[in-house]
Formats: structure tokens, C-alpha cells, sequence
């Protein structure tokens, strides 16, 4: 017998990507922050439901043609979400 698999709850992720991205991809990430930082590269950060959500984040990032520099879990308590701060 199987278990059921465990039910995922939501994570906070930063991702970073070579360049800097322009602000007007911000809608076509949805609710990540995009920060460009001094050292040339992009960050997007938020919170992702699940790793169906993640996945269509990492075909984003392919389809725009960037390269993906890292990928970090981090405390999704310490993300800001759009409107804070």
C-alpha cells in the first residue's frame, strides 16, 4: 500500500537570473519581487504555493531566455509581498 503524498505548503524562493530584467516582466511573474542587485543579476522573490507552481516559474525564466543562476529556499516569513514595505 502507498501512502498519500503529503499535502505541500506554500515556500518562500529566491531565484536569481544573469542581467538585469526590466520592471514590466513583473506582471508575467505574478506576485515574486524582482530586485536587480548591484552584482549585474536579477532576483525574484516571493512565496510559491507548490512545486507545480515552481516548475511553471522555472519554464518562465527557459521561455524568456536568461540564464538561471540559483534557486534558494528560504524563510517564507521573511518574504515581502508586493504593496509592503
Amino acid at each position: 500500500m502507498t501512502q498519500s503524498p503529503k499535502r505541500q505548503t506554500p515556500a518562500g524562493y529566491r531565484l536569481r537570473v544573469a542581467g538585469h530584467l526590466d520592471h514590466h516582466w513583473s506582471p508575467w511573474f505574478g506576485d515574486l519581487t524582482l530586485a536587480q542587485e548591484d552584482d549585474g543579476t536579477t532576483s525574484l522573490t516571493g512565496v510559491i504555493t507548490d512545486q507545480a507552481e515552481l516548475h511553471g516559474l522555472l519554464t518562465k525564466v527557459r521561455d524568456l531566455g536568461v540564464t538561471l543562476i540559483s534557486v534558494e529556499a528560504i524563510d517564507p516569513a521573511t518574504v515581502e509581498t508586493p504593496g509592503e514595505g
